[in-house]
């Protein structure tokens, strides 16, 4: 009997364990140039919290302030070439704006691009490892999409284009489940 109750309770916890594995997502995060996909610079966690998707980044190796952040409509990181010029994962394409809005207003605007992330902060040491919480997302949106970090900050408009953020610096794609 107290084996069986041990295999239950051993049961129960790997259901646990395995429920919460499903609720997070790592996104591994790589430098970008023109010449491609570079080097890991760490990753990305995100989990569903009672008040949306808590990303927290584990990243290095990137130039300090503020850099914006996004999550991108296609699952690549691959450069992408229009009129002679190669955009750093310009394969990723847009932000993730199913709604079809056009418009970029912040993470907590209900009129803007869904995939317009609250930005992140690297510290004077080129880290970024401050939470943020992307209250209109859910880990289950992610799939099939990428994280794009720009460099410069983001003023959630735009104007200048797309909140003034500058080029996209690195990446990390997000795989289908």
């Amino acid at each position: 009997m107290r084996h069986n109750a041990l295999l239950a309770l051993g049961a129960g916890l790997a259901m646990t364990l395995s429920v919460a594995a499903q609720a997070q997502t790592h996104v591994e995060m790589h430098s970008i140039s023109k010449d491609g996909v570079g080097d890991s610079v760490g990753t990305v966690m995100a989990e569903d919290t009672d008040h949306g998707l808590l990303l927290t980044p584990d990243l290095s190796d990137l130039n300090p302030g503020i850099h914006g952040f996004h999550l991108h409509q296609n699952a690549s990181c691959d450069t992408s070439e229009s009129d002679g010029e190669v955009t750093p994962a310009g394969a990723a394409g847009g932000h993730f704006d199913p709604q079809e809005t056009g418009t970029h207003q912040g993470p907590y605007s209900d009129e803007g691009h869904l995939g317009d992330l609250p930005a992140l902060m690297v510290d004077s040491d080129g880290k970024a490892t401050t939470p943020v919480l992307a209250p209109r997302l859910k880990a289950s949106d992610l799939s099939g999409h990428a994280f794009v970090i720009h460099e410069g900050g983001d003023n959630y408009s735009d104007e200048p284009k797309l909140g003034g953020g500058g080029s996209r610096v690195a990446c990390g794609v997000i795989e289908s489940r």
